[in-house]
């Protein structure tokens, strides 16, 4: 009889226990009630997440008391918007406007994150990339002086001052139009022939180190004179160094495809411009 009476004891006070822990148990999960409605913890935790995130993004340091902040503000936004909701905003038509653009770019951006999940960039494709590149930029770089003006009399003038033992950076400096170069003699780097205009190109490329165009080269900018400083291969940088950006850069292009792919799939009568 005694250990019924034990065994009913410990059953009812293990129900009051319960319910007494009830309460904490759900305060346990929100942070705050608010005019009789939880704000939860859930939503702290996931503003916290998203902070965190962009901070690592930009390279920023949170500041250690950063719990207290997010949930301070989570707080204050449920006072905030429940004295909207007072006032009958949520039934306004621009709340309801935004709220639409809103959940469109919410699912656009889950729907870009899933799309980057699956559309894995395989290493084969990285090398394909980067072997395409590198045949391009294949071949003999020139670094070349160049004096530009406005007129072929100009021009031929400057020419003579060379053959006559002037010296072409000084001539660069002193009449060249080309702002970018001219304080530096002309000097233009190192660069293939197809970074510059035809006609500069073609006679560019015709000359021996350390010869100029004796004849002016007419461009679409006005003459110039061209100078031969050297040649060297082109130099492509190992592929560890560049997969980063080749990496990205194939993500974009699948994204983009899976776009088109979706507008081309897609019933109606709008026309888009790209």
């Amino acid at each position: 009889m005694m250990k019924k009476r034990f065994l009913a004891a410990s059953v009812a006070l293990a129900a009051f226990a319960a319910a007494g822990l009830a309460p904490f148990a759900a305060q346990a999960q929100n942070i705050a009630v608010v005019n009789g409605k939880p704000v939860p913890k859930s939503r702290a935790d996931a503003v916290i997440t998203q902070v965190q995130k962009q901070a690592a993004q930009r390279g920023q340091q949170l500041p250690p008391d950063i719990d207290k902040l997010v949930r301070d503000k989570v707080v204050t936004d449920e006072i905030l918007v429940q004295e909207a909701e007072r006032r009958g905003l949520a039934a306004s038509s621009d709340f309801k406007q935004q709220m639409e653009i809103a959940r469109q770019s919410i699912l656009i951006s889950l729907l870009a994150t899933d799309v980057d999940k699956k559309a894995v960039v395989t290493d084969a494709e990285v090398q394909a990339e980067y072997d395409k590149f590198k045949a391009q930029a294949s071949g003999t770089e020139y670094r070349v002086r160049h004096i530009l003006v406005e007129k072929e009399d100009e021009a031929k003038a400057i020419v003579a001052q060379l053959k006559a033992g002037a010296k072409f950076e000084d001539l660069a400096k002193k009449n060249s139009k080309d702002p970018g170069s001219a304080e530096n003699g002309g000097d233009l780097d190192f660069a293939n022939a197809g970074s510059y205009v035809p006609e500069f190109s073609q006679a560019m490329v015709k000359l021996t180190k350390g010869a100029y165009t004796e004849v002016p080269v007419k461009t679409q900018f006005g003459y110039h004179i061209i100078k031969l400083e050297d040649t060297r291969e082109a130099k492509f940088p190992p592929l560890a160094e560049v997969k980063p950006q080749i990496q990205q850069r194939l993500a974009q292009q699948k994204a983009t495809a899976f776009r088109d792919e979706l507008r081309a799939k897609a019933k109606t009568d709008y026309k888009f411009s790209n």
